[in-house]
């Protein structure tokens, strides 16, 4: 007789699981961004001090993308003990690993005091927060999506998405307070440290509420059900049975990765660099734009309860591919309001491809390997996407002077991520507990079965 599902968090408790992600989510977010917005407007100074502003800027922005290199490695470790031992531990392990590198961070010397081991203690550093986010996303998603029922899985998973914003929100608020109350010689004497210092404040807090969760039930019974049996390593499962799940997530997330990181990152050398505006100006549009894309992404993944995840993703896919030339356009009128207006209308498009993600790459595996599937999936694709970015960005700028040429990049992004999510397979109603099931046709689009994907 087959094993009854389990039973599915109720209200109370999947409200204290989804803030105990979108917590910890944050504050590793916090750590990560960081860093970036540091690498445009403090590290191409302090760790990488050249003649050309833009030369020096796109060194930092390299260690920058030495990050995103450790991020598959993550993915694979945490996801293989993940898929093993249990959600929960790994998350609590991710917390520290990068609140340890963040705060390291804020005490390491720089360029002028040690010479060339400043910017090799930073880049140590910066692939110790990319090992741990590698495994911070796949397992802060699905202890979400596995404690919750089908019915309105989009809506909870997708908040521990609004952590990305929400850690970017705090990262550049927290830089944009000191840079407005310090003169530009005191933030690049000691105020940009406070940031980095501060996380170590962050993870206690985070910590606490993270012990305080129970593991995915999801996964208890999955690993009760495979007690004694011999099975390969998570990740060879993976390639062996769900390679085309781990391509689809890869082309899923690559339009939504680079498309953040240039509103986002590269926003802040095209303003302070091309336009020559103050870095004011592009923090706090930043900053306005993250507090809106904070609260609209719940929205888009309550929409993809309703209508899919690929009618969703689809609108801020497309919308992306052509918002990408009018967004420097309106960067170009030098005006703040019109900046933030641009950032702002280009994060609510990204938040469409973000918000129901989480829900949609969790249905595409099973459970024995689904923390090793959803982590490789989306963190090769923040290799190929994520990681050059900024620097592609930042080199097609210098080569050609113009914004033309970001455009198209962005555009022919956006266009990726619409192709592969055209051709997928919709997951909404997914039962999280059975097993999933190919279509014999190869049919893509329809959605699979709520309660029996698989026979019992």
């Amino acid at each position: 007789m087959a094993a009854s599902p389990p039973p599915s968090a109720s209200p109370g408790n999947i409200k204290r699981i989804v803030a105990a992600s979108l917590i910890g989510t944050t504050i590793e977010w916090y750590d990560f961004f960081l860093y970036g917005t540091a690498a445009a407007l403090v590290f191409n100074k302090l760790f990488f001090p050249t003649g050309d502003p833009l030369t020096g800027t796109l060194i930092a922005f390299v260690t920058y993308a030495i990050g995103f290199l450790a991020r598959p490695l993550g993915g694979v470790v945490f996801g293989h003990f993940g898929d093993k031992v249990g959600r929960k531990k790994l998350l609590v392990l991710s917390l520290l690993m990068m609140g340890g590198a963040t705060f390291a961070m804020g005490l390491l010397p720089t360029y002028a005091s040690v010479g060339v081991a400043a910017p090799v203690l930073l880049t140590v550093l910066r692939l110790v927060q990319g090992f741990a986010l590698g495994g911070e996303w796949g397992g802060a998603v699905l202890i979400v999506s596995e404690h919750g029922g089908a019915e309105h899985r989009g809506f909870w998973a997708s908040w521990p998405q609004s952590g990305a914003p929400g850690g970017n929100l705090l990262a550049t608020g927290v830089l944009a307070l000191l840079a407005g109350v310090q003169s530009d010689a005191a933030f690049l004497a000691w105020g940009w440290r406070v940031p980095f210092l501060l996380s170590g404040v962050l993870v206690i807090v985070g910590l606490w509420i993270r012990l305080s969760v129970s593991e995915s039930p999801v996964f208890l019974a999955a690993q009760a059900a495979r007690q004694g049996r011999q099975e390969d390593a998570p990740v060879v499962q993976v390639f062996r049975r769900s390679w085309r799940q781990v391509l689809t997530a890869v082309g899923t997330r690559f339009g939504e990765n680079i498309s953040y990181y240039v509103l986002t990152s590269f926003l802040l050398v095209y303003v302070t660099v091309h336009l020559g505006l103050a870095k004011s100006t592009a923090l706090n549009a930043v900053l306005i734009g993250s507090a809106v894309h904070f609260v609209t992404i719940p929205a888009w993944g309550a929409l993809s309860d309703r209508i899919g995840r690929r009618p969703v993703t689809l609108i801020g896919a497309a919308g992306m591919a052509l918002w990408a030339f009018a967004f420097f356009a309106l960067v170009d009128s030098k005006s703040f309001t019109v900046i933030t207006v641009a950032v702002t209308a280009g994060l609510l498009l990204h938040g469409a491809m973000y918000g129901p993600q989480a829900a949609f790459i969790s249905e595409m595996f099973d459970t024995d390997v689904r923390y090793s599937g959803a982590s490789m999936g989306s963190q090769l694709a923040s290799i190929v996407a994520g990681a050059l970015a900024p620097l592609v960005a930042v080199e097609l700028l210098k080569d050609y002077g113009s914004s033309f040429p970001v455009s198209l990049y962005l555009c022919a992004a956006a266009v990726v991520t619409t192709l592969t999510v055209a051709f997928a397979r919709e997951t909404r109603g997914r039962d999280l507990t059975r097993a999933r099931v190919e279509s014999p046709s190869g049919r893509r689009g329809a959605p699979l079965p709520a309660a029996a994907d698989h026979p019992a």
